[in-house]
């Protein structure tokens, strides 16, 4: 046997037993007990804190997340991602994951999220109504109108008769609010939930409430579930007193 052919020999052998105990430790861990749910940008505070929280009711088991625009998990749950829930930030996003079979069940509202501006705390533009978002010199960044927040933005510019010059229009609420809270933009329009998070980076603004914008989370099992008893018992978990009191606390109104 020649050098080179011990070699190639030897690293098979490493990659057969690094492959070998990839599997093993995969199997610690039963398929029944892990969980994965795909939730909306928005919601990363909040159910990060319930994830912990259904874990320690569930002992053994571990909850995963996939924090993204509700837009992108969609896309991610049609192309095959693997996912046992979907928390969007609103229902058009879920109909569309039902319109190609990828829930199990049907969904339920869980909360309810409104519109706000968000400026750094300085306040440097010196904004106070949503129509001083439109004067010239102001940045003013939104999130893009094929997510929730993006398309409840162009509700309320429907509503109030503004229409915005966004320098840009983002994937997800988060960088939104992080883009103002640095000071790369004047301000943003944001969910209330992410200005009541980032005290001291962000001071928010009220929109008037007939012409502010309320956005409904669903929440849902989905087809791909390895573990649909769980899902089942995690979405009843949200929608049940302790998950409605962490969503009260960070600012979510009532489904």
């Amino acid at each position: 046997m020649t050098t080179n052919t011990r070699a190639l020999v030897g690293a098979c052998a490493m990659l057969a037993l690094a492959s070998c105990g990839s599997s093993e430790e995969a199997a610690s861990t039963p398929p029944a007990s892990r969980l994965t749910v795909f939730a909306a940008s928005s919601l990363r505070s909040t159910f990060t804190e319930l994830g912990k929280k259904f874990e320690a009711e569930h002992p053994g088991t571990s909850v995963r997340f996939n924090f993204a625009g509700s837009a992108d998990l969609v896309s991610q749950l049609q192309q095959g991602a693997p996912g046992d829930v979907f928390a969007s930030a609103d229902a058009a996003n879920m109909d569309k994951a039902a319109a190609d079979k990828l829930l199990a069940g049907s969904a339920t509202a869980f909360a309810t999220n409104s519109m706000i501006i968000a400026v750094p705390p300085n306040n440097p533009a010196h904004i106070t109504t949503f129509a001083d978002l439109a004067k010239p010199g102001v940045e003013v960044v939104i999130c893009a109108p094929t997510v929730p927040c993006g398309a409840a933005t162009k509700k309320v510019e429907s509503n109030t008769g503004v229409t915005l010059a966004p320098v840009s229009e983002e994937s997800s609420v988060v960088d939104v609010r992080n883009k103002v809270a640095t000071g790369e933009a004047d301000a943003g329009v944001v969910y209330v939930t992410e200005a009541m998070g980032s005290a001291g980076k962000v001071v928010g603004i009220a929109i008037a409430g007939k012409l502010n914008v309320t956005n409904r989370y669903p929440i849902a099992v989905t087809t791909s579930s390895h573990s649909p008893r769980l899902a089942a018992d995690f979405q009843a978990f949200v929608l049940g007193t302790n998950g409605q009191q962490v969503l009260a606390e960070a600012g979510f109104g009532p489904a």
